[in-house]
């Protein structure tokens, strides 16, 4: 009864003493878990900061893969493209203008020389071009192409294999000494022939090629040369070198039999138009390509090179035309040919206007050379291999110099490049770049043709010739009409 009585009476306060035991409790145990609990918001943010960090590099990664894909991808196509223009470009173009009994020797230069060549550099030639040697040549670090593989070098090429880089500039060495057999077609011997090719390759084209390309070269314009001079595709490389030697050969070996009393027409413009626009269109992977990269670059050198042909082919045809009374298809293929060749240097550092320029002074320079100049002098070079090579490539070599602007490619950040930027001087590293390509590819064919002279004979049998090199040294002919 007292307990009854007490609880009625002290009902209200017991209440407030057991709702406020029940708070305590409560709290007790909310800040007995705290400490537990308290790491849990650094590692929630931890957790999501890592894998944002994660994400960008796999971004930064993917990025990198897809920009290599993409420049590997259009390095590819380009070597394939400057392949096609030795063979069939070249291989057509020349053998369609010597005379029919001659075309499978003529075209045999070309297709023996993707093969030749291609084991020369595979041995020795790309060290001797692209290793990192003197001023003059590269050393033996890449011979039989020892570290040559998937990753890139990033001296000459960041985001392409270096075995892309490698076979890439393969081709531009197979075409080189293929553009000089145009001197000495329907002459030479087979022998003699690739003696010739082989020895100039490791005399005269490899060195020249470290001078200009090559890490630490003469005249190298970005990676420490003494005589920084520009040329993106080749001019004094490629043409200024082949073409002089073309003029040496022709001096050298003398008048083909009959020259010039009896008519020596190309025997099938058709074939040679073919070949020229193979070489037209292959010439896209000979500058564009040597962007090295499929961006901004390479569609500005595009630009130019299908610029200056068009402008070349213009003009020699005109002149053609005022000169004889008729535009020929041969003046509209060789003056094409010749814009080509002599916007080459500059394709990489031109705008569109100045390349119109350079190919519509290609195209009267070269018309000159062929048709007066030659004439004058009586040399037979065969196929106009000097006076389209060796001047159209002077002359690009020159005029890249007047050209040249950072606005297209500042590949000295910031500084006047050519004469249209200020600098009038890069005139000067041009003209002693040219004279030096002059010099070596004379003076080193004059040399190599004495001693394969010696060695085997250079000029096959008069009656050899008469005959035609396809009978007398292949033993068939191009074309069967019995069959």
């Amino acid at each position: 009864m007292r307990t009854m009585l007490f609880l009625r009476t002290h009902k209200r306060p017991l209440m407030i003493f057991l709702t406020f035991l029940l708070m305590l409790s409560f709290a007790g145990l909310v800040f007995a878990q705290e400490p537990a609990a308290t790491p849990a918001p650094a590692a929630a943010a931890a957790a999501p900061a890592t894998d944002l960090a994660k994400k960008l590099d796999d971004l930064d990664k993917a990025a990198k893969n897809a920009q290599m894909s993409g420049d590997n991808a259009w390095m590819l196509v380009s070597s394939a493209l400057v392949l096609m223009m030795t063979g069939p470009g070249l291989a057509l173009f020349y053998g369609g203008l010597v005379r029919r009994k001659n075309i499978l020797g003529t075209m045999m230069h070309s297709v023996i020389l993707m093969a030749t060549v291609t084991v020369l550099w595979a041995i020795v030639g790309y060290s001797l071009a692209f290793g990192e040697g003197s001023a003059f040549l590269g050393d033996l670090r890449y011979l039989f192409l020892n570290g040559v593989g998937g990753a890139p070098n990033a001296d000459y090429a960041g985001t392409i294999p270096q075995q892309t880089f490698m076979v890439y500039q393969l081709m531009f060495a197979i075409i080189t000494p293929a553009l000089i057999s145009g001197a000495f077609a329907e002459r030479m011997k087979f022998s003699a022939m690739l003696l010739l090719t082989t020895l100039w390759a490791l005399i005269v084209y490899f060195p020249m090629a470290h001078m200009v390309w090559g890490k630490g070269g003469l005249f190298n314009a970005t990676l420490g040369g003494k005589i920084p001079a520009f040329d993106f595709a080749g001019g004094t490389v490629v043409h200024i070198t082949s073409g002089v030697s073309a003029l040496v050969c022709a001096l050298y070996l003398g008048k083909r039999v009959g020259f010039p009393k009896e008519p020596m027409k190309p025997h099938n413009l058709v074939l040679s138009t073919v070949g020229a626009c193979l070489l037209w269109v292959g010439w896209f992977g000979f500058n564009a390509g040597s962007a090295l990269a499929a961006g901004p670059l390479a569609s500005s050198a595009f630009v130019a090179t299908h610029f200056g042909a068009a402008a070349a082919a213009l003009a020699w045809l005109f002149a053609e035309w005022a000169h004889s009374g008729k535009p020929s298809m041969l003046g509209a293929i060789s003056g094409c040919v010749a814009g080509l060749v002599a916007i080459t240097p500059a394709s990489g550092f031109v705008k569109p206007m100045p390349a119109l320029i350079i190919g519509a002074a290609a195209g009267l320079v070269c018309f000159y050379m062929v048709v007066k100049v030659k004439g004058m002098f009586g040399y037979d070079d065969s196929l106009d291999a000097f006076g389209v090579h060796g001047m159209g490539g002077t002359l690009g070599a020159i005029l890249t110099g007047v050209f040249a602007t950072k606005e297209v490619n500042d590949i000295w950040m910031g500084k006047p490049m050519g004469m249209v930027d200020g600098n009038s001087g890069q005139i000067v590293n041009q003209l002693i770049a040219a004279a030096f390509a002059w010099v070596l590819g004379g003076v080193g064919t004059f040399i190599i043709l004495k001693l394969v002279d010696a060695l085997v004979g250079v000029r096959v049998e008069r009656q050899d010739e008469i005959e035609g090199l396809d009978l007398s040294q292949h033993g068939e002919e191009g074309y069967n009409f019995d069959a």
